[in-house]
């Protein structure tokens, strides 16, 4: 058995609906996968005392799902007031236009074609619904439209799929980009630096204690990555396929797909770096 504690970013036990800090719960989907992790956590936040709650990343095009997280919001006394998305992958934004649908409520999301009603979300934005203050953090690199939400009250911050509970994130390329992605993570840093950010709730796996130690973790595992990457096709592995099998040999083969997704974007990164 694992201390938690030991583990990248201490992981709080396992993962489950419910509470997680003073103004979130989580509503867990029923879709669990090796991609997936124990399924998409869908994050209700509200200001304690207010009868409004925003919904982020309703997840997958499941009833029984949308209507478990609308049930959890009206059993706290609340009414959806609207639906945010932390990027556009179907098993956080599929759901997404029958839970506005359901909930008739908009939907706020960086890509234009995943809104509904005339507001996006950028930099800079800060979501007050029912008296939250919560900020609006552009975190590409999973994809060009994945953000991030910081909960300032909470010392929380709502990260999508830019840091998981388990295990690292797939840069997704072409979409996805390292570059990007690096960037991200140092921008992460600085919230856990400067904004006294502590916990991480993440779109997928347990909710993390520690912030900082996962963002470093990640960065340090970003670097092994690249190294790995970079020596693989010093050692002649030129194409994306004969690099996985090089430096995801320990990895389940199921999941060398989207391990070849990360390497492309290592293998851009390193030649629009001068470095292979």
């Amino acid at each position: 058995m694992s201390d938690a504690a030991a583990l990248p970013g201490q992981p709080r036990g396992s993962v489950a609906s419910g509470p997680a800090t003073a103004r979130t719960v989580n509503v867990l989907a029923p879709n669990p996968s090796a991609m997936t992790l124990d399924g998409t956590n869908t994050w209700i936040v509200a200001e304690p005392g207010s009868g409004l709650a925003v919904v982020i990343d309703p997840g997958p095009l499941d009833d029984g799902h949308l209507k478990a997280v609308i049930d959890a919001v009206e059993r706290s006394g609340r009414r959806v007031a609207l639906t945010l998305l932390t990027h556009g992958h179907p098993d956080h934004a599929e759901g997404a236009g029958r839970f506005a649908e359901l909930t008739r409520t908009k939907v706020r999301a960086l890509d234009p074609a995943l809104r509904l009603g005339d507001e996006g979300l950028g930099a800079g934005d800060v979501i007050t619904t029912g008296g939250l203050e919560l900020r609006v953090v552009p975190t590409p690199g999973h994809t060009a439209d994945s953000l991030s939400f910081h909960l300032p009250a909470d010392r929380a911050v709502l990260t999508g799929d830019t840091i998981l509970g388990r295990g690292t994130t797939v840069v997704a390329h072409p979409d996805g980009r390292l570059g990007d992605y690096l960037d991200s993570l140092r921008r992460l840093r600085s919230l856990t630096v400067d904004d006294g950010v502590h916990t991480v709730l993440p779109g997928h796996g347990p909710v993390l204690e520690d912030a900082q130690g996962a963002v470093e973790f990640y960065l340090a595992h970003r670097a092994h990555r690249l190294a790995q990457v970079e020596t693989a096709v010093e050692a002649g592995h030129r194409t994306p396929s004969d690099v996985v099998a090089r430096v995801y040999a320990d990895v389940d083969r199921s999941l060398w797909p989207a391990a070849e997704l990360s390497v492309r974007a290592q293998l851009e990164y390193l030649a629009g770096h001068g470095l292979i």
